[in-house]
Order: C-alpha cells, then sequence, then structure tokens
C-alpha cells in the first residue's frame, strides 16, 4: 500500500492550494479517505473525510473554504482549498480505511504535504 500527498506549498492568505493523494495497492473504490492535519506542537486533527460512497464530512475550521473530493478511476482524493488562513498552517496527511472514518480506522496514512500560509 502506497498513498502519494502532494500539493503542498507556500501560500499567502486567501490564497488557494490544492492537494492531491494517490493510492496504489489497494482497491480505492472501496476504501474510505481522510485528510488529517498537524501543527507544529499541537495534536493531528481531522481536515475532512470521504466515504467510498462519497459522502463528505468537514471539520467545522474548514467548512466551507475546502471541499473534498474522490477520482476512482485515478485512485486519488483531492482537496480543494480556498480562502486559506495563517491557522491552516500544518503538514497534511492523507490516511485510507476500510473499516469506517474515525481516526483510529485508518490503516495507511501518506508521508504529509507541508502547508505554509503566510500573513
Amino acid at each position: 500500500v502506497q498513498l502519494q500527498a502532494s500539493g503542498g506549498g507556500l501560500v499567502q492568505a486567501g490564497g488557494s492550494l490544492r492537494l492531491s493523494c494517490a493510492a496504489s495497492g489497494i482497491i480505492f473504490s472501496a476504501n474510505h479517505m481522510g485528510w488529517y492535519r498537524q501543527a507544529p506542537g499541537k495534536q493531528r486533527e481531522l481536515v475532512a473525510h470521504i466515504t467510498s460512497t462519497g459522502t463528505t464530512t468537514y471539520a467545522d475550521s474548514v467548512e466551507g473554504r475546502f471541499t473534498l473530493s474522490r477520482g476512482n478511476s485515478k485512485n486519488s482524493a483531492y482537496l480543494q482549498m480556498n480562502s486559506l488562513e495563517p491557522e491552516d498552517t500544518a503538514v497534511y496527511y492523507c490516511a485510507k480505511s476500510l473499516v469506517g472514518t474515525w481516526i483510529s480506522d485508518y490503516e495507511d496514512w501518506g508521508q504529509g504535504t507541508l502547508v505554509t500560509v503566510s500573513s
């Protein structure tokens, strides 16, 4: 199993980024996909997740600004992040789960991609 997160970078507040998570070694369509983030000195927290059937859930802090989608034909999940704020600065991780969407359900994690939002 391999999850490759990409698309992070440095952006000014108010800007946008699109993160991608490319999966291999799994039946992608059968998996729930999640994005989590971890800022320095803080715990890893949920950003959003999308079930195998396409239902999405967002953290309150990103609701209305971020959009999570999946492309089963490309074995990829995409996190479109708009109106970025300095508080969004973190390492973003994608993860996959066959059983559920609690953080403990995710069996495999990507390596993370750094998002830095300057004020």
